[in-house]
């Protein structure tokens, strides 16, 4: 395995910007750089060759930027169906679903939470997508999602205490 091929690379770059993501704990903050994460996962996944996690991370790219204007149930539902539906085209075996497993419950967790409920979904999507990597051979965006779920479990430390630490 090349670490420093261009599908690597760009791997490394959603790194970067996922965990820029998951250290924030303002939610719009939190979205946008979401959604620059997602951006770069389309093109690493279309470099090692897995539609179904270049399908789920176009479909979660697209989620984040809707999330910043709306947080309509329905909106969510739908992009909930079109990620089955793109499973249904696409996956080929079961561990092909673990990437869309992933967005419909970010796509949940950014239009229906907020604050340490969404970023607890999210960490269950956190997991999916670290099987999704290690399956696929994704180096940058298996080292990506195992930093993410660290950086996002003291965030949600950081907001519990912070919420402690505020006189009601």
């Amino acid at each position: 395995m090349d670490w420093f091929s261009p599908a690597q690379c760009v791997g490394y770059v959603a790194f970067v910007l996922g965990v820029g993501s998951f250290l924030q704990t303002d939610d719009r903050r939190f979205k946008l750089f979401m959604a620059g994460e997602c951006l770069a996962y389309v093109v690493h996944f279309t470099l090692l060759g897995n539609p179904t996690a270049v399908a789920s991370s176009t479909m979660s790219l697209l989620r984040s930027l809707l999330a910043l204007r709306t947080r309509s149930v329905w909106v969510a539902l739908a992009v909930v169906a079109i990620n089955i539906c793109l499973g249904l085209y696409f996956a080929k075996q079961p561990s092909d679903w673990l990437p869309l497993g992933a967005s419909c419950l970010g796509t949940l967790a950014l239009f229906l939470l907020q604050g340490i409920p969404m970023r607890l979904v999210m960490l269950v999507g956190t997991i999916f997508w670290i099987a999704n990597n290690v399956i696929s051979g994704s180096i940058g965006g298996t080292a990506l999602e195992v930093v993410i779920a660290v950086v996002n479990l003291v965030t949600i430390a950081r907001m519990v205490r912070q919420k402690a630490a505020t006189p009601t």
